[in-house]
């Protein structure tokens, strides 16, 4: 385009943004922004289009406003780690009356919300925005995040890491952190700079996600339930139980070296083609130890963590991770709906019925008063996870191990459930086809999991979250793809559902 033409098309984007009838404003805003912006970069129009956006946003009204904010954060994170370039400074010229409309506003306020997600991004003003924040009566959720975003590097005493969901929310936890000094001391000052970029960008994304959704819908999120942890001396242990779990489940199992059958002892199991022994403790099954001679291991991994965290996990961080990645901000998919939804759609055959990715067992305990625990598996490679599990389900045995391959001979399962891991694990294809290998004709494979949005902005908000302390961040499915994973591994879909970017689906091994 000649910069001749520039002006002109920029100034008919947004006016159709603008001036777009209430039911047309998201598809307007969708080609306002796709002109202007594409994963995570700004195009040649971006520039004149800030200025306009800035020079006309006192205008607006408030829905308009909220789009136009969530739009001017994007463009200026463009320009992220520089907070001064041409982008950040055409935008900034608003900042003003960003600041003074958003200390008007209730913390609910869709357009509050996506005023902090813009402000976030102007570090130089960080008190004005905090103050703002405060005078609202900001979720101390949401103003950490802010707080975070607008925070800058002591590469001398580096703060990295708990930044998802929410700083907020690892200080009402009260975990210690002698561990993230550990692994902060041992990253390079380079990985330290990347650390810290990652964990802003997971603090933009966060307030951002939830800004466009509020807008979007133009309603205020659920506030999150508050909730008070017991201390790690008080939460329950499993222990030793009065018989060998696993002997019910004996023929199914095989050896992960050699693919060889076990033969299950109290306190092992070993292979009786490869001789390989692995410990069993306190009714866990560890396939990622081997053992010498009889003596079972003590699974030290049991108590090296903080018990604690698995709470953390459960009550803390899944809650928040379903409202992101099931764009679940109204909590509308409440845990009654999961249970009644699993309950209704786990139809095993004769089996084993396995708990794969079970983590502290919320799921395994419906799973096991839906199907009896006597036919029930748990498989999870945390070992606290499957010690809390243990500790809550005395008659599941567990099993530590990788989702790929499986323990289990071909065909000799029952019915799988995997309720929200299938996205986490290293390799989903491979687990996918290893859960076709071990289900018998005729059995269930039900699932709860999540979808990559039609949005690309709200696309860009979850992938973004890549805090210091992961590797990668969440990884949504494309859901083509998926029904090809399960297709390839012989099983047909028979139900599903999908609110919001949830996947709930039951398949069947044909």
């Amino acid at each position: 385009m000649s910069a001749s033409a520039a002006p002109a098309k920029v100034h008919q984007l947004v006016s159709a943004f603008v001036d777009a009838p209430d039911d047309r404003l998201d598809a307007e805003f969708r080609q306002l922004t796709g002109a202007l912006w594409g994963d995570g970069a700004a195009t040649d129009l971006a520039l004149p289009a800030a200025q306009e956006l800035a020079g006309r946003f006192e205008t607006l009204d408030d829905r308009r406003r909220g789009y136009a904010a969530v739009l001017l954060g994007l463009l200026v994170e463009t320009e992220y780690p520089a907070t001064d370039g041409p982008l950040a400074t055409a935008v900034g010229t608003g900042l003003d009356a960003y600041a003074d409309l958003a200390g008007g506003l209730d913390q609910g306020d869709p357009l509050f919300l996506a005023l902090c997600y813009l402000l976030a991004h102007f570090p130089a003003a960080r008190e004005r925005v905090l103050a703002a924040a405060r005078q609202a009566g900001l979720h101390e959720d949401d103003y950490s995040r802010l707080d975070r975003a607008l925070a800058t590097l002591d590469p001398e005493h580096p703060v990295l890491g708990r930044v998802f969901p929410s700083p907020a929310a690892w200080q009402r936890y009260g975990a210690e952190g002698d561990f993230d000094k550990r692994w902060i001391e041992a990253m390079s000052p380079e990985e330290v700079v990347r650390g810290w970029r990652a964990d802003t960008g997971t603090a933009f994304a966060g307030l951002g996600a939830k800004a466009y959704w509020a807008v979007r819908n133009w309603t205020s999120p659920a506030v999150p339930a508050e909730i008070d942890f017991p201390p790690d001396e008080k939460i329950a242990r499993a222990g030793e139980p009065a018989v060998n779990l696993f002997d019910a489940h004996e023929p199914a199992l095989r050896c992960p070296a050699c693919g060889g059958a076990f033969e299950v002892a109290e306190r092992r199991a070993r292979c009786t083609q490869c001789d390989t022994a692995y410990p069993i403790s306190a009714g866990i099954l560890d396939l990622t130890k081997t053992m010498a001679g009889d003596e079972a291991d003590d699974f030290d991994f049991m108590v090296a963590e903080t018990p604690g965290m698995t709470l953390f996990y459960e009550r803390i961080a899944r809650p928040n991770f379903l409202r992101l990645c099931g764009s679940n901000w109204d909590d509308a998919v409440t845990t009654g709906i999961e249970d009644d939804y699993l309950a209704r759609h786990v139809r095993p055959v004769e089996g084993p019925v396995l708990d794969l990715g079970c983590g502290a067992g919320r799921w395994t305990g419906v799973l096991a008063d839906t199907v009896g625990a006597e036919r029930v598996l748990a498989l999870d490679a945390t070992g606290p996870m499957l010690s809390m599990l243990r500790a809550r389900l005395a008659g599941v045995p567990a099993i530590r191990s990788g989702a790929a391959p499986l323990p289990f001979k071909d065909a000799s399962l029952g019915a799988v459930l995997c309720w929200n891991a299938l996205q986490a694990f290293p390799d989903p294809p491979a687990a996918v086809a290893e859960v076709g290998r071990c289900l018998r004709p005729g059995g269930t494979f039900t699932v709860m999991t999540f979808r990559n949005s039609d949005d690309p902005v709200y696309r860009h908000f979850v992938a973004a979250h890549t805090p210091a302390e992961y590797r990668v961040g969440p990884r949504p499915f494309d859901p083509d793809a998926l029904k090809q994973l399960l297709a390839d591994a012989g099983l047909r879909i028979r139900e599903e559902w999908g609110p919001g970017t949830f996947v709930f689906f039951t398949a069947e091994r044909a």
